[in-house]
């Protein structure tokens, strides 16, 4: 068993290397600068560090911030969209029990698609016999230092501490600990925090007016100083709120070239937006094995993505079923056969 040691080692990211080459006389010349080559910070192996469990005397911590999980399901359309139409396929091949509800199953399917972990509690009655079966929200569960024994922690001295044997455990399997399981989807992360990134920086980039950015270069003569604070004036009133405003400029005698506007990068940073958000978007279906089809995707091309109905078969036999097999051990732990599934049957062609 794997456990992470208490030390201090923090990790320090490397101060890129500034190189300043003069090109000008001082006081009023003009500079130009280069930086050295980017260091990554988290570099080497020390990373796997991060992705073990450490003790605090009563339960292992995860080794990855739940909180931080379940925020970033949020964060990308794609990646919470795609849960929820795994979880919805889930719920909709399930047979209800008497012990389990498609409702409490459900809950269940959320937990282990969002966490890699799902927790389900076993609540008897005077005779010590099976009346139902709770879900516990995978983000506040903890697992005891001895392994038999289940926390509820959602905050300082918010815990509670089932009774040994009521609690079972599914977790998606690890290759650095063995305590908790992590979602599959967690090499898509970066991804899905790319395109949420993205999105937040197109908003404040048109709730800012920076999309109608340019440089007003003029070098004509027959402007004087108050013309240029005049129409420094104008131009910045034309940003934020009320933009796109027209504006006239009027200067006789001027010359045809002596007031010139440059765009600045509008339409780069549009398909530059654009490339992020749909290679983002393909990590994240990519990490959860969905095809755009299923959810909703406007192809770009001509073509299209082809038959919704055929991967949507596909996709039921090589990832749904499979995903079934998942759930088969809490029937092994309580001795009874509660989790079901219909039976996948393939429509007719017509």
């Amino acid at each position: 068993m794997s456990k992470k040691s208490r030390g201090n080692r923090q990790q320090v990211a490397s101060v890129p290397r500034q190189e300043f080459i003069p090109t000008g006389q001082a006081g009023g010349g003009i500079e130009s600068f280069s930086f050295g080559d980017p260091t990554p910070v988290l570099d080497g192996r020390e990373i796997l560090d991060y992705i073990e469990c450490w003790a605090n005397g009563r339960w292992y911590e995860p080794p990855l911030s739940l909180d931080g999980l379940a925020k970033s399901v949020r964060a990308s359309v794609h990646l919470q969209s795609g849960i929820q139409f795994k979880r919805n396929q889930l719920e909709k091949m399930f047979i209800p029990h008497r012990l389990l509800s498609r409702q409490a199953f459900g809950q269940l399917a959320m937990d282990w698609l969002s966490f890699g972990n799902a927790y389900l509690e076993k609540r008897d009655n005077m005779l010590r016999q099976a009346i139902g079966l709770q879900p516990s929200l995978a983000k506040y569960m903890r697992r005891g230092v001895d392994l038999d024994s289940y926390f509820m922690v959602r905050g300082w001295r918010q815990e509670h501490e089932f009774a040994r044997g009521t609690v079972c455990q599914l977790r998606e399997t690890d290759i650095n600990q063995e305590i908790y399981g992590l979602p599959e989807w967690l090499s898509a992360l970066q991804s899905a925090l790319l395109n949420e990134s993205a999105t937040l920086f197109r908003r404040k980039y048109y709730q800012n007016g920076s999309h109608a950015g340019f440089i007003l270069y003029i070098t004509d003569n027959a402007h004087n100083e108050d013309d240029i604070n005049n129409l420094r004036t104008a131009l910045k009133n034309s940003k934020g709120p009320g933009n796109f405003k027209n504006m006239l400029v009027y200067a006789p005698g001027g010359k045809k070239d002596g007031m010139q506007l440059i765009p600045v990068s509008e339409v780069s940073a549009k398909d530059e937006f654009n490339n992020i958000k749909n290679i983002s978007r393909d990590d994240l279906l990519a990490a959860q094995r969905i095809p755009l089809q299923c959810l909703a995707v406007v192809p770009q091309n001509a073509g299209g993505f082809g038959s919704a109905k055929e991967a949507t078969e596909v996709w039921m036999a090589n990832e749904l079923e499979p995903l079934q097999y998942r759930f088969e051990p809490i029937n092994e732990w309580l001795g009874e056969e509660v989790i079901r599934f219909k039976e996948f049957v393939p429509t007719a062609s017509s």
